[in-house]
């Protein structure tokens, strides 16, 4: 694992853990919480991913908060550790936002980013 023992590799707002809240009570009881990861994809190199997840894999980092279960992927960890997750809303779009301290650069719609350490 990374980071610091006994802290939390993200955290995330009280909107995020609302809407994660909203979208576990829409899913099947197989589902256990969202697992978040990283894949390489989108012109600046790298891209968030999310989807349900119906248990913990091994070495999943558990992050749970205000109710809502988040699983980090091992191989994402290193790459999120300090990562604020926020869930926004606007007359246009609404969705998860990273505010990640680990991008040095990303892309013009905010889909793709780049790690210092990638």
């Amino acid at each position: 694992m990374f980071g610091i023992p006994g802290k939390s590799p993200v955290t995330l707002t009280p909107a995020a853990a609302a809407h994660v809240r909203k979208l576990m009570s829409r899913t099947p009881d197989s589902a256990a919480g969202l697992r978040i990861g990283v894949r390489k994809g989108g012109c600046a190199g790298m891209e968030y991913t999310m989807d349900f997840a119906a248990a913990p894999e091994p070495h999943d980092e558990v992050v749970e908060q205000d109710g809502a279960r988040v699983m980090i992927a091992p191989m994402a960890q290193m790459f999120l550790f300090g990562t604020e997750i926020d869930y926004r809303t606007s007359l246009l779009e609404s969705g998860f936002v990273f505010n990640n301290p680990n991008v040095t650069e990303s892309c013009g719609c905010g889909e793709s980013v780049k790690f210092g350490n990638a």
